[in-house]
């Protein structure tokens, strides 16, 4: 499971012309699942997210957690985080999971973030969506439950 995460002072996912989620300052965090990710790699990375220290305190230095700021959380599904660009020049997405694979999973990752009691909002799992960041730092992390 891979994550890329977007420290944001805001953001929105549009679908179909019509906002779906929105947070104010916190994380966007874009999810995309590969074939052999268990609900062991959901929990591991939901418990990082919310742990990892990417908020400034009032010095300026990364020493804040999501839980500490009370950040908000805004999911989206994103199996173009496993394309394969070695070969050509299309990238193949053989890694990534079908949605009966990683739709499940997905929607677990959400609970666990919903279980450490932070504003979660989603974008539309499979559907083509309109993400708006409005990126704070900018902040930009990349966590991958395969390197632990």
């Amino acid at each position: 499971m891979r994550l890329l995460i977007q420290r944001v002072k805001s953001a929105s996912v549009t679908v179909e012309d019509k906002i779906i989620g929105r947070i104010d300052a916190g994380l966007v965090i874009f999810i995309g699942i590969k074939n052999n990710d268990t609900i062991h790699d959901a929990e591991y990375l939901a418990n990082k997210v919310v742990h990892l220290r990417i908020f400034t305190d009032a010095e300026g230095k990364c020493q804040l957690s999501a839980l500490d700021k009370s950040a908000e959380l805004l999911v989206i599904s994103q199996f173009t985080l496993y394309a394969d660009c070695r070969r050509g020049r299309r990238p193949s997405f053989t890694e990534a999971a079908p949605p009966a694979v990683s739709q499940p999973l997905y929607e677990k990752f959400v609970v666990f973030l919903k279980n450490f009691g932070l504003t979660v909002e989603e974008g539309q799992f499979g559907a083509m969506m309109l993400v708006s960041i409005n990126n704070d730092g900018p902040v930009t992390v990349i966590l991958d439950s395969n390197e632990k």
